[in-house]
């Protein structure tokens, strides 16, 4: 086993909450439930060459690793009381980015990059954003209609499941729709024949100006930015991300026109007015849970890009 770094001054530690087993194993304890069985699964279908057109983006379209997500790690500013059995639980905590002093471990926080601590600050302006913008719900899910409008059965990105409505059936839906997706990763792979029937045009460069806090990608998207600001920022913010962007993945698949009840997804029939309504409703409820970690995020975002311990209030 590799040694964490031992330090033979307390100044690190000095500055740290110290949080005993008795704070911090719950937590480690609750991330795992949150994670690991989706992590788990993952591992076992790429090992067997099989695919879930529901599951699989929380592992494909967002890049971070199975193996990462199930670590569970404190924040940089804190640190926590071990013995050596746990060492042996959780060997990640003998790393290069890892200080130990005595029987305590916390985060290197001379280790952060300077790009890093840029795309911090990044991160928690476009956390700000979103925060003040006015929320606009009513979209529907049109964006995964959008990516199958006008294409044949070959194109489909889920070719091998069966669509909820014949093709003509279908465009005639999209087209009867206003679409206004302010998502430039959702957008940017409608069609080419749907791109013109959305009211926006949502680019890379605009992300900062047109992200909304309804937005079901937005808010999936969370898991995203935490994501990408770990281990810095700890493992807690990110496993609670990571469970609202899998609720969010799945009402985003219940809505779109594929057929996936076979999967146990009963569809969200959005080309009715019920169905409107219903995932209205959904996206409302998403979006409540998404506001406080989005704040969460803002918090800890701005405090890792100014230098500061993510802990310290």
């Amino acid at each position: 086993m590799r040694s964490v770094s031992m330090v033979t001054s307390s100044t690190v530690f000095s500055t740290c909450q110290i949080w005993p087993q008795h704070w911090w194993k719950p937590l480690h304890e609750a991330h795992a439930a949150r994670v690991a069985e989706q992590a788990d699964a993952f591992v076992q279908r790429r090992s067997r060459q099989q695919k879930h057109p529901v599951h699989d983006f929380l592992f494909t379209y967002y890049s971070f690793s199975p193996a990462k997500l199930k670590q569970w790690l404190p924040p940089l500013g804190v640190a926590i009381e071990i013995e050596e059995p746990d060492l042996l639980q959780m060997p990640w905590l003998t790393g290069e980015r890892f200080l130990r002093n005595g029987n305590s471990v916390t985060l290197d926080g001379t280790q952060v990059s300077p790009h890093l601590r840029d795309l911090a600050r990044w991160v928690a302006v476009l956390c700000a954003n979103v925060l003040k913008r006015s929320q606009h719900f009513r979209c529907y899910g049109l964006h995964e209609w959008a990516m199958v409008y006008q294409q044949s059965r070959e194109e489909i990105r889920h070719s091998g499941y069966e669509l909820r409505l014949a093709p003509t059936e279908l465009a005639k839906f999209v087209e009867s729709q206003s679409i206004g997706c302010s998502h430039y990763d959702a957008y940017r792979f409608f069609t080419p024949e749907a791109r013109p029937l959305n009211l926006l045009n949502p680019t890379l460069d605009t992300r900062q100006e047109m992200e909304q806090g309804a937005c079901l990608h937005a808010n999936m998207d969370l898991y995203k930015w935490s994501a990408k600001l770990w281990p810095w920022i700890g493992s807690d913010l990110v496993g609670r991300a990571f469970e609202l962007a899998s609720q969010g993945r799945d009402l985003d698949m219940r809505a779109s026109p594929y057929d996936l009840r076979h999967l146990g997804y009963e569809a969200l029939c959005i080309e009715t007015e019920e169905g409107r309504q219903r995932y209205e409703q959904e996206q409302r409820a998403l979006a409540a849970k998404a506001t406080p970690l989005r704040e969460e995020l803002h918090m800890a975002a701005l405090k890792l890009g100014n230098g500061g311990l993510i802990s310290s209030s």
